[in-house]
């Protein structure tokens, strides 16, 4: 059974392992390198972080957090998701719920639109999204390089509040 949790500095480790998974994979993020918990965690806001555990071993098996899409105060209900599933873990409705936990969180907070970039090859989290109510707006082509020089594409997705509004 999962159990969503609040994200804390206690699930430090397996978070940044479960982010290197991602990263190793080559579909989740243009980093390169994990970033010590200090730097990953001041990265994100610190509402709405959720582990999603295993009830029986108390194992990560994913977590969520969101970062500000902008500093200035009239974006104060935008913010971007991200979430990252174990690679056990996958196909067992972790990233449903964890998703469904954020949603809930950020519309309680008053948040009103949640953006999403996704590399197009990474259909699992596409479909995750789309599944809670994200549509796509578009694909930015060739945005960003990655370190080894490679010139990736990112679909922009947003949810917009119904409670919010």
């Amino acid at each position: 059974m999962i159990v969503i949790v609040p994200l804390t500095a206690d699930h430090a480790a397996d978070v940044l392992r479960i982010y290197q998974h991602g990263i190793d994979e080559g579909n989740s993020t243009f980093e390169s390198a994990t970033p010590t918990w200090e730097a990953f965690d001041a990265s994100k806001l610190p509402d709405h972080r959720f582990a999603a555990l295993d009830d029986a071993t108390g194992a990560v098996l994913g977590y969520i957090v969101a970062s500000a899409t902008s500093k200035r105060p009239c974006y104060a209900g935008v913010i971007e998701n991200s979430v990252y599933v174990d690679r056990a873990a996958r196909g067992l409705g972790v990233g449903s719920s964890l998703l469904k936990t954020f949603i809930e969180s950020t519309e309680a907070a008053g948040v009103w639109t949640i953006n999403a970039g996704i590399f197009p090859e990474n259909t699992a989290s596409l479909a995750l999204h789309s599944r809670h109510g994200f549509r796509t707006l578009g694909t930015q082509e060739r945005v960003a390089k990655t370190v080894a020089g490679v010139w990736r594409d990112v679909v922009l997705m947003e949810r917009r509040s119904s409670v919010v509004f």
